[in-house]
């Protein structure tokens, strides 16, 4: 029996969760593959065993087959082909491949149990009748033969990167689509977000002896195939293949890359995982692949003590795939698309981060894009700004930028759009990426920085490994504040409402000024206001919404009376003379996304 090398990650209770409705599958894979690197394809075998939690009797289930899309006439092709944006780029690259660089995935046999079962292929999506039902609380074995041809990279997965990486292969299995309480996700792929079913992987790739594999999990017996792992064990005699066998716990994805000129580093992070990292020998961005391994690591610590403990023991950055692209226990990152040491830190930052935001809370990414893309884009921001020292006082100010810019269009689209069904790219990106990221940083401005922080900390400890959705963080946030917070999360996330205040008016009487602010956007939103004298002292104010039931703490700021949001005016009496003051300011932080800023202050 072959020693296994594993830490075993803890998954909380499934069916004795606090509350006590919660439930979500499970699913351990144990898979085989056998590669020819000279045509890049593969065969494999797979078995899985399911198990049900939910409280419904299952006669089908679904497996995303993501290679399927990689071919002319798909929806990915098609979708991409008549979008109204940069994306049809993607069209015609799929259009110009050789049938040889098309993906395809063919399902050889298929058993449930060790009996046949009958399945039907619509493109990237396989549907399995099932010879028996599958009841509350059962698990069944399904049983695979499958064959792939890996595609050109065209995105994310694929042959032969343009850095030449022979193999990035992120989605490269039939992989069970989810099922939760909302039904089955059985999604066509066209090329956004995943949504993964909790459980353990075994899995063992047969490859030339040359190559190097990176990937998910832990490998076992490292000796018997070296390549930096450990030394090669003395007297071990290798054929022309070599197998590596990597046991990835509590994970709901495997990646993996491999080439034959891949260098591999590591180092130790106290109290914290082994990085791993893996680069192409003959790239040109070494030198960036060396420097940049310190800070990656900084980055990976800061995360762990912002939002919660990294719970694995080795965490692998890969030179593969395009752009940046992150996987359970390890990422993708290109080097051709990250010429410089700070695109590297950019991209390395944003990558580790998603760790968190998608593979240990594991959201519906497709549904709520901006629970992963926008929480990531948020702390990779703050984690940039604090590790590299930048100074900002908005780690995320060009997210703000990017909102007000596309508002301005007239083109916003909820952020609740499903990923798949934005009509602009842009548009996508804005509410996945920005609007997502000012949603955290502008809830620090309504609870104030120090329940904002343990706001993140107890999301961590609540839905870790639990697909938490859009309720279950404004919960926590509501639990840690203290403050009712489902407007907020209604208006902004819900919506495509505006926040829009100016002061309107200022005057004095008897040595008392009188001001008038106004609520011209329809989101209401508490505010921070600030008064300066004449003699650069400046005052404090706060102004809680009415329906807050309460207000966050505001240290030597007053707190004044609340602002009801139906209310368009609001007016107060300040025991200042009007003639000491020189300027008024709405927000003077700039936290809060008021989409006309020029408004939002009185110079007298």
């Amino acid at each position: 029996m072959k020693k296994l090398i594993l830490l075993t990650v803890l998954l909380p209770p499934l069916l004795t969760f606090s509350q006590s409705s919660y439930w979500q599958q499970h699913v351990d894979y144990t898979m085989e593959i056998d590669v020819n690197v000279k045509n890049h394809t593969y065969n494999g075998e797979q078995k899985l065993v399911y198990t049900n939690n939910s409280p419904d009797v299952l006669t089908k289930v679904f497996y995303h087959l993501y290679f399927n899309a990689f071919k002319p006439g798909t929806d990915l092709e098609q979708n991409s082909r008549y979008s109204i944006d940069d994306s049809r780029t993607m069209s015609e690259k799929l259009l110009s491949l050789p049938k040889e660089d098309w993906g395809d995935v063919q399902i050889k046999s298929l058993k449930q149990d060790s009996v046949p079962v009958e399945f039907t292929i619509e493109e990237t999506i396989l549907e399995v009748l099932l010879e028996k039902p599958l009841r509350p609380g059962e698990s069944t074995a399904l049983e695979m033969e499958f064959f792939v041809q890996t595609p050109a990279m065209i995105r994310r997965s694929g042959k032969n990167s343009e850095d030449n990486v022979a193999f990035s292969m992120s989605q490269w299995y039939p992989k069970l689509c989810q099922y939760d309480d909302e039904g089955w996700h059985a999604n066509p792929y066209i090329g956004r977000e995943f949504y993964g079913i909790w459980g353990d992987f075994d899995v063992t790739i047969t490859i030339d002896k040359e190559y190097t594999i990176a990937g998910s999990g832990y490998l076992q017996d490292p000796e018997l195939v070296g390549h930096g792992y450990a030394p090669l064990k003395e007297g071990v005699v290798h054929g022309d293949k070599v197998s590596w066998r990597f046991i990835a716990p509590g994970v709901h994805d495997f990646s993996w890359a491999a080439d034959p000129n891949f260098i591999h580093d590591f180092l130790d992070i106290d109290d914290g995982p082994r990085m791993h990292f893996f680069y192409k020998s003959d790239s040109e961005f070494i030198n960036l692949w060396k420097e940049f391994q310190e800070n990656s690591a900084n980055f990976l610590t800061f995360f762990s003590e912002t939002i919660g403990k990294y719970p694995y023991d080795q965490y692998s950055i890969i030179m593969a795939g395009d752009g940046g692209m992150e996987y359970a226990m390890c990422t993708f990152i290109d080097g051709v698309g990250h010429p410089t040491l700070e695109s590297l830190y950019s991209v390395t930052s944003h990558e580790i981060a998603h760790t968190w935001f998608q593979f240990l809370m594991a959201t519906n990414e497709s549904k709520h894009s901006w629970m992963d893309e926008g929480f990531t884009s948020y702390i990779d921001d703050v984690a940039l700004n604090v590790v590299l020292e930048k100074g900002k006082a908005l780690p995320n100010a060009n997210a703000y930028k990017d909102y007000f810019r596309w508002v301005a269009t007239g083109l916003e689209e909820p952020m609740t759009t499903h990923a798949d069904r934005f009509k602009y790219n842009d548009g996508y990106g804005m509410s996945a990426y920005d609007k997502g990221s000012i949603f955290l940083s502008q809830l620090q401005y309504v609870i104030g920085k120090k329940n904002f922080d343990n706001t993140l900390k107890r999301y961590f400890d609540d839905w870790a490994f639990k697909h938490p959705k859009p309720n279950d963080f404004i919960r926590s946030a509501e639990k840690v504040s203290g403050l009712e917070l489902d407007w907020y999360l209604l208006d902004w996330a819900q919506s495509t409402m505006t926040i829009d205040y100016s002061v309107n008016s200022l005057y004095g009487v008897d040595n008392k000024t009188r001001v008038v602010l106004k609520r011209i956007g329809q989101m209401g939103m508490p505010i921070d206001l600030r008064i300066k004298l004449n003699s650069g002292e400046t005052l404090d104010y706060n102004i809680p919404m009415t329906k807050m039931r309460g207000s966050k703490p505001v240290g030597s700021s007053t707190l004044l009376k609340s602002w009801s949001w139906a209310k368009p005016y609001y007016e107060v009496w300040l025991d200042i003379d009007s003639k000491n003051i020189s300027k008024i300011t709405i927000d003077p932080k700039n936290e809060m996304a008021d989409i006309n800023r020029d408004n939002n202050y009185l110079v007298l």
